[in-house]
């Protein structure tokens, strides 16, 4: 588990050329330093530990080497997240339990693998440090002084027995020729000097997410596909007692008396046919009401003008038959072969809608409703706003959890907005 939200929406927007680079650079020149320190103070710290292990006062000084360890991480962890635009993350850590003993928590950061990690990074980082920040150094040193070289030639003595890089290229040796081709090296070093630094930023970034984020992360995303599988289960069960339901209060109902009546019929042909024909009549309008809501319940679970016409023309459907006027907005390339979501996505998101629009009608008080669809930075993003009396909340039921668990489910997340007396909104994240 970690600190970060893992469901935490869209991506930031990137910064700007000059401040990633700025940024870039800053991370990577302050990670010698922090290399070195960490070198110093855990290389000392652990010598001593391991060296006084067998006096027993080795053990509380390995542990303080590791807590140091946690600290120095957490600093790294930092700084991590400007560089890779990401939220902080955090490992959980071992923690006591209640009532421990002195010895249990002194051994306790020695059981967790993510102390050990914390230990490792902080004494061989040291390497990738010193070269990333050679590497910034030189180019930042090599683009200023080269694009700044007319400025200060005069300063510079050039005896003739000198031989510049002008005269090996056979450029001449006059004084533009020099100033051109400092200038141009320059020029080249300034223009990569954003990859560059990137580049150093990134390799130093990278080995410490993976000593000290990579299980964090991992273990983040196992959770995250056990919730989301939970949330397809419960979702699935809720869906099955819905349609259970439906099904017993709706069509079998009237199943049972299409049965009677045409029992009675059938008794009724031989001493009055004129009730028998009245019966049938009956029994044929049962029939006709019963497929009616069979067509009703099939629309519900997967309508057939979804898969024909895409989420623009089932949405539209759907608002034709709501109970107060509905205002649809949904982007027309959601109905487009290029722009279709997937299957699963697209019946998420009519899901959504109807539950939304079902849960407006019986509950919202609401005179008007708006219903939004689009993309937006790579999700499939839904609103569903009416002007009810608002209240609506996810663990007060209304069938807000289903959606939710239909959200989850497909790595979506839901957020409900509803101050009571309204307005309400339903925003919905869906991947695709």
């Amino acid at each position: 588990m970690t600190s970060a939200n893992p469901a935490a929406g869209v991506a930031a927007r990137a910064p700007g050329l000059p401040r990633r680079l700025l940024t870039d650079s800053g991370y990577v020149l302050l990670g010698l330093p922090l290399a070195l320190a960490s070198l110093v103070v855990l290389l000392v710290g652990l010598a001593l530990g391991l060296g006084l292990v067998v006096l027993v006062v080795g053990l509380p000084v390995l542990t303080g080497t590791l807590y140091a360890a946690r600290g120095l991480a957490d600093i790294e962890r930092l700084r991590l997240a400007a560089v890779r635009r990401q939220p902080r993350i955090r490992p959980r850590y071992r923690l006591p339990e209640p009532g421990a003993t002195a010895w249990r928590r002194i051994f306790l950061p020695m059981r967790d693998i993510q102390s050990w990690l914390d230990l490792a990074h902080g004494i061989f980082r040291l390497p990738v440090a010193i070269v990333t920040f050679v590497l910034t150094i030189t180019w930042w040193a090599v683009a200023l002084a080269g694009t700044l070289y007319a400025t200060y030639d005069w300063a510079i003595p050039h005896p003739p027995e000198n031989v510049d890089l002008n005269e090996l290229l056979g450029l001449g040796d006059t004084t533009r020729a020099r100033i051109g081709v400092h200038t141009a090296i320059g020029l080249f070093f300034l223009l990569t000097l954003p990859m560059v630094v990137r580049g150093c930023a990134l390799v130093q970034a990278g080995f410490g997410r993976a000593m000290l984020t990579g299980v964090a992360e991992m273990r983040d995303r196992i959770t995250v596909l056990e919730e989301q599988k939970r949330a397809a289960v419960s979702a699935e069960a809720s869906a099955l007692r819905r349609l259970e339901r439906d099904i017993h209060d709706g069509p079998q109902q009237r199943l049972v008396r299409l049965a009677m009546d045409l029992g009675r019929a059938r008794q009724q042909l031989a001493n009055d046919p004129e009730a028998a024909g009245r019966t049938l009549d009956e029994a044929l309008d049962q029939t006709r009401e019963t497929l009616a809501e069979l067509r009703g319940l099939s629309r519900g679970i997967a309508p057939p003008i979804l898969v024909d016409r895409g989420l623009p023309g089932a949405l539209a459907a759907l608002a034709g038959r709501g109970l107060i006027p509905i205002e649809l907005r949904v982007d027309p390339d959601l109905g487009t072969p290029d722009g279709r979501p997937e299957a699963a996505v697209e019946h998420a998101a009519y899901f959504v809608v109807a539950e939304a629009l079902t849960n407006v009608a019986k509950h919202a008080r609401a005179s008007e409703c708006r219903v939004t669809v689009g993309r937006r930075d790579g999700h499939l993003e839904i609103s569903v706003v009416d002007d009810g009396q608002g209240g609506a909340h996810l663990a007060k039921g209304h069938g807000l959890a289903g959606i939710a668990d239909r959200v989850r489910a497909g790595g979506g997340v839901l957020e409900v907005t509803s101050p009571t007396g309204g307005p309400t909104e339903i925003r919905a994240l869906l991947p695709g």
